[in-house]
């Protein structure tokens, strides 16, 4: 996590590590849809270990024969991990590679059966996390009331530093290409991504400084919760801030692009104050064709469940919508490095 973000519930309850070992941090994707049972695509589960989702994208296509554009999955996940998740194989008028070919210590094919269409970025329900916490210093009965409150009351959602590559590197590749520098069009996406990311954290910083992060201000935009549907500003009732109080609904935040902001009143205010002194930042993404959209500035973690393993060894279970970080999570919980020392998250202390 980006270290200079705001805390939302004051001091680190614990500091521990993770990823010691790569069962340390298991994710498994929550899947959108059946597969169809018949199609020219093959819709693998897969297993793997200590393997990203583009190195493993690259040996399915080597084992099926086809170019790495004919491989599809739903988003990408971490190489100092466990993951399970679905890849797409275009295989017209093919039938299935021998599975076993594809099998090795590290991949596992769960699944495997036909599908019409080849899987697209975003096409999952969301992700489920199980994460052991290892050395874990801090008193059992803070770390378990921060629990709580995470679970009672959702946490920040804040992009995790990965967003923005190597000490940040991305962002400044951004302004670079902003000014004329030429991109590979897959790193335009990225980089792209990275800015208006930076740009929505802003605005959240701001918004869990002045605690609004989680109530809402005068001209706010709401999001449904479990969906990208938004609406208002409208008058504040009591119907509405039940809707708050019950996780219903929740105050968004920009992804910045073309067009005005939705936002009125003091919720307009912050942003404009927010985003002041980024004016190469907006006007990249705005030349860069991208539209406004909006954001949840928090998310639900009703799922949270834990439970203390041994002395010094915290595992927690939880389950994320698409686009949300788990390591945000972690920095409302406390400060945790990896096992090789990284800082994996953490927020200003206090």
């Amino acid at each position: 996590m980006t270290i200079g973000l705001p805390a939302p519930f004051g001091p680190p309850a614990l500091t521990a590590s993770i990823r010691s070992l790569p069962e340390d941090f298991i994710v498994e994707e929550l899947s959108a849809f059946d597969a169809s049972g018949a199609g020219e695509h093959l819709l693998l589960t897969i297993e793997k270990r200590a393997m990203n989702t583009a190195f493993a994208a690259q040996r399915i296509a080597a084992w099926a024969g086809v170019a790495e554009m004919a491989v599809g999955y739903a988003g990408m996940k971490d190489r100092h991990a466990v993951t399970r998740q679905r890849f797409s194989v275009h295989l017209p008028g093919r039938e299935s590679p021998d599975l076993a070919l594809l099998v090795s210590d590290d991949l596992k094919v769960i699944d495997a059966s036909r599908h019409s269409r080849k899987l697209n970025r975003g096409a999952l329900r969301g992700n489920r996390f199980v994460l052991r916490l290892r050395e874990v210093e801090g008193e059992r009965a803070a770390i378990d009331e921060r629990l709580v409150a995470i679970r009672s009351g959702g946490f920040p959602n804040y992009f995790g530093e990965q967003r923005f590559g190597r000490e940040g590197g991305n962002l400044e590749a951004a302004r670079r290409m902003f000014g004329g520098m030429r991109v590979k069009r897959d790193q335009r996406g990225v980089l792209l991504s990275a800015a208006r990311s930076q740009l929505f954290n802003r605005v959240l910083a701001a918004r869990v400084a002045d605690g609004s992060w989680n109530t809402g201000l005068p001209g706010e935009v709401w999001m449904l919760d479990g969906s990208h549907s938004v609406f208002g500003p409208e008058p504040a009732t009591e119907a509405l801030a039940e809707r708050v109080r019950t996780q219903d609904i929740h105050p968004t935040g920009p992804m910045w692009g073309r067009g005005s902001l939705r936002t009125q009143e003091a919720c307009l205010a912050l942003e404009h104050a927010a985003l002041d002194d980024a004016a190469d930042i907006r006007a990249g993404l705005e030349q860069a064709g991208l539209k406004q959209e909006r954001r949840s500035l928090r998310i639900p973690a009703a799922s949270l469940a834990w439970e203390w393993v041994e002395t010094g060894t915290l595992e927690l279970a939880f389950e994320l919508p698409p686009g949300s970080y788990a390591t945000s999570l972690l920095a409302a919980l406390g400060t945790v490095e990896d096992a090789a020392g990284r800082l994996a998250a953490r927020y200003n202390e206090g």
